[in-house]
């Protein structure tokens, strides 16, 4: 038993050496990944064992070779030990990270839903108590007077107008996260599209003031579902004009590279503050902005701040791909989409 005990305290001696500069060094690679902590700590372990048999082989007067096969023996199985290691480390940083990452976005997503929840509530409260009220007006014959019911009658189809659109919205954002948007892809000559959408923005872009200015020429055709590109188009001319101040420009260009068609809108917005850019696509933001909205009718009153997001998950949706960046007076989106035959 006594020379048990002594075998266990010359093993114990080395690996408790190795295990303190283990520890060290674990210490100092406290901020790598998860990776690098695995296999370092597989290696203090296999080496702290080849120490201690190391050192009690030598205590046993063994002869030079069977001292030889002994730590070959070991050094053959700590090989094959830190090889898997390192492989299922691997796996298993990989799995962290992505767990780490898929909490992450749930939060996200949980905070996005509650963002969204908060404006949406907020755009609906406005609307409905000025529709409860003159729709009470007119019940009531408080206002008789044919201008006035005509203009109660238009504002009413307005907030109407306005809460539909809210909740088309809602449900094309919905299909998106949902993953049931199911896309129709064919060649669609991307100037029909521009042009229909500058046709629509129009009204508005005059009410606002603002110059809505695209080439005749020059636009290219793009492999795309055409009723989901002109929603994105439409939504990109729509917040352009918005936040454009009167006597401003919006600027539709369009192009073709070897791998994809890229379409921009440029306005003169005054730009977008840098700490707002990463999440002007995201639902329900808004943020502070240092451009002015167009202050006209009703009609152009808030959107939800859906419109944005719309776009990125349309865009994504084609295998595309939306930024924005600022420009001097204001910014530029740019949508890049796949181009016929290249799918």
């Amino acid at each position: 038993m006594g020379e048990l005990a002594l075998i266990f305290a010359f093993a114990l001696g080395p690996a408790l050496c190795v295990g303190a500069f283990g520890a060290l060094a674990l210490r100092l690679l406290r901020g790598r990944s998860v990776t690098v902590h695995i296999v370092t700590l597989l290696v203090v372990a296999v080496t702290a064992m080849v120490a201690a048999v190391a050192m009690v082989a030598d205590q046993m007067f063994l002869s030079p070779h069977d001292r030889n096969v002994v730590l070959i023996t070991v050094a053959a199985a700590a090989l094959v030990v830190l090889t898997v290691g390192w492989l299922f480390g691997r796996r298993l940083a990989a799995a962290a990270v992505w767990a780490d990452q898929a909490r992450q976005r749930e939060r996200q997503i949980e905070q996005g839903r509650r963002d969204l929840v908060a404006w949406v509530s907020h755009d609906l409260r406005t609307p409905l108590a000025g529709l409860r009220a003159m729709a009470e007006a007119l019940e009531d014959r408080v206002v008789d007077d044919p201008a006035t019911v005509s203009e109660y009658h238009r504002r009413i189809r307005v907030e109407t107008d306005r809460m539909t659109r809210l909740v088309d919205d809602l449900f094309e954002l919905s299909r998106i996260n949902a993953g049931a948007l199911r896309l129709t892809l064919s060649a669609v000559p991307l100037g029909d599209v521009v042009s229909d959408a500058v046709a629509s923005t129009a009204p508005l872009a005059a009410a606002c003031r603002v110059r809505l200015l695209a080439p005749d020429s020059g636009w290219p055709t793009v492999l795309a579902s055409e009723p989901e590109l002109a929603r994105v188009v439409g939504n990109l001319l729509l917040n352009a004009v918005r936040y454009t101040p009167s006597e401003g420009t919006v600027r539709v260009e369009a192009g073709a590279e070897t791998d994809c068609a890229w379409l921009a809108v440029a306005d003169t917005c005054g730009g977008i503050p840098e700490a707002d850019l990463p999440r002007v696509f995201e639902v329900a933001f808004r943020g502070e902005r240092a451009r002015t909205p167009c202050p006209s009718t009703g009609e152009l009153a808030s959107s939800g701040g859906l419109g944005l997001a719309i776009v990125r998950g349309l865009v994504e949706a084609h295998g595309g791909r939306v930024q924005v960046r600022n420009t001097t007076g204001g910014c530029r989106f740019e949508v890049r989409l796949p181009l016929p035959g290249a799918a």
